[in-house]
């Protein structure tokens, strides 16, 4: 069995490009998955740190993204956090061209589509069928430039290559792999079981020409002896024709920048917190709305020794919590309707009156408010707000969209509809260009910042205000919690576990040499 990492610093100050010779590899692969959360971001980051300590210039890719996690990227526009996360592990800055497509979830059946960054209007899924050839040809000419660009391009698929509903629209599985030939590795998740059949089927499935390009597979989260594990792997290649390329283990060290939707589970606690500095824990109940937004905000918080945070999404859960956090939202008014609905609200509202932590941020700052002015993005009007902050907000067509940083050397970003037009509560610190940004009323703070708690030095003096408010005295914020050190521990974590889990030679013969021939066609009636 694979041994555990220690979380906290590992590889502290490791250079993603180390001076080696140059690698002569070039090529490029794509990672699909039997499902979502399968484990498709993580290796291909991984991958992609992998390939860049060995020298060589790597790039991630996601032609198509559904996500409400998002970062800013240098050139001002907006990509998957899950590209942000890979580009590190490239030593690269985030940018667009790793991410030119991006539906952002704002209902059941519509999502905001943002190509190269920028937002370009709503779409539902007949809609989009519209958009597919437009798209197609963005998303080939920003792989071209990558391959030119780089020696190696690692691309990620999106959900399942198997959904053949989708596969006439599709642009992220055997779609992309088809029009620029390139190799696939299907990884699965064993964790949920099943993970031998999820192959097969989703081999099984495809039409001929889409089979030939699936290489092998990769299983991921593999806990125990893989010795156990070989005959299922060695049936599997009988009958496939299709070798494993690795297994790798489950290590529950790897939790942060958790970009699906299934990495905010209800109820489900975030990270594994480490034991307390002083004699007290801090208790933060974090909101989990159904359209929740930038949910890694949170992270931080759960990085700090002695910090439990927790996903909340009954109102029992905020009761004895010290800190309850309302982070952003894709759809704020109708996530403010939930919360009415769910006696979150209320909880809130009392929890205020007697003087208990709140924070807001984004969307959830935003709720805080005492109105809401949207003909935007719920075309709702005029909505009263939860009137714990004295401030309004009117959501304008244009979003707001940018890398900020204060004065005194914070630094965050902003994504948002919504702007606050009047308030009267002081701001909580000098935002970008020297202007107050945010609110704060006795013990509850606000603001559109994203990243914000990735300061590690306001964030501490923050949260030891937060412990004093919540009669937490016992609390004491350790001095050298680093997020920025911790985000690239788990990169590099990711590497060690595919050098000692994949043959990566193999992997970069893939690159080189593009799917073996020969491999048969799977026929099932």
């Amino acid at each position: 069995a694979v041994r555990a990492h220690p979380r906290r610093h590992r590889h502290r100050g490791r250079d993603p490009h180390p001076a080696v010779t140059p690698s002569p590899l070039s090529g490029a692969l794509l990672v699909a998955g039997t499902t979502s959360d399968a484990g498709k971001s993580v290796l291909v980051a991984g991958l992609c740190r992998l390939l860049a300590r060995r020298g060589v210039r790597v790039a991630p890719f996601k032609a198509q993204n559904m996500s409400n996690n998002s970062v800013v990227t240098l050139d001002g526009g907006e990509i998957g956090r899950a590209q942000a996360l890979q580009a590190r592990a490239c030593g690269l800055e985030p940018s667009v061209r790793f991410n030119p497509v991006l539906l952002k979830p704002g209902g059941d059946r519509t999502s905001q589509l943002v190509v190269r960054g920028r937002a370009t209007g709503s779409v539902g899924a007949r809609d989009y069928m519209a958009h597919r050839e437009a798209l197609r040809a963005v998303v080939a000419e920003d792989l071209a430039s990558l391959r030119a660009d780089f020696d190696v391009v690692i691309c990620e698929g999106a959900g399942s290559p198997a959904e053949i509903n989708l596969r006439a629209t599709d642009l992220a599985n055997l779609g992309l792999a088809r029009a620029a030939d390139l190799p696939v590795l299907v990884v699965g998740d064993i964790d949920r079981g099943g993970v031998l059949a999820h192959f097969f089927g989703t081999l099984a499935i495809l039409d001929p020409a889409d089979q030939a390009l699936i290489a092998g597979f990769v299983v991921n989260k593999f806990r125990g002896d893989p010795a156990l594990l070989q005959p299922g792997l060695d049936t599997l290649r009988d009958r496939t024709g299709r070798r494993t390329y690795g297994v790798v283990p489950f290590d529950d060290a790897l939790w942060l920048d958790a970009e699906d939707s299934l990495g905010t589970t209800a109820d489900a606690p975030v990270g594994r917190p480490g034991r307390p500095v002083g004699t007290q824990w801090l208790r933060v109940a974090a909101v989990r709305l159904p359209r929740v937004s930038n949910s890694t905000d949170v992270e931080a918080l759960a990085c700090e020794p002695g910090v439990s945070v927790q996903w909340a999404t009954d109102p029992s859960r905020l009761a004895d919590a010290d800190l309850v956090v309302l982070p952003g939202s894709k759809a704020t008014v109708h996530d403010l309707e939930w919360l009415r609905r769910t006696g979150i609200a209320d909880e809130i509202t009392r929890r205020v009156e007697r003087g208990g932590p709140v924070l807001g941020i984004c969307g959830g700052y935003q709720m805080l408010g005492r109105r809401i002015l949207d003909d935007v993005e719920s075309g709702s009007g005029a909505v009263a707000g939860l009137g714990v902050l004295d401030l309004d907000i009117e959501f304008g067509p244009d979003k707001v969209l940018r890398r900020v940083q204060s004065p005194t050397g914070l630094r965050g970003y902003e994504i948002h509809h919504g702007r606050v037009v009047r308030s009267a509560d002081p701001a909580w610190f000098d935002g970008a260009d020297g202007a107050g940004e945010g609110s704060v009323r006795g013990a509850v703070w606000g603001t559109h910042w994203h990243g914000l708690l990735e300061n590690d030095g306001f964030r501490r003096d923050w949260l030891t205000e937060v412990a004093v408010r919540a009669d937490r005295r016992g609390f004491v914020s350790a001095p050298d919690t680093d997020v920025d050190a911790e985000r690239t521990a788990q990169v590099d974590l990711l590497a060690d576990l595919v050098e000692n889990s994949l043959d990566v030679e193999a992997v970069t013969t893939l690159l080189a040499e593009g799917v073996p021939a020969g491999l048969p066609v799977l026929t099932v009636r």
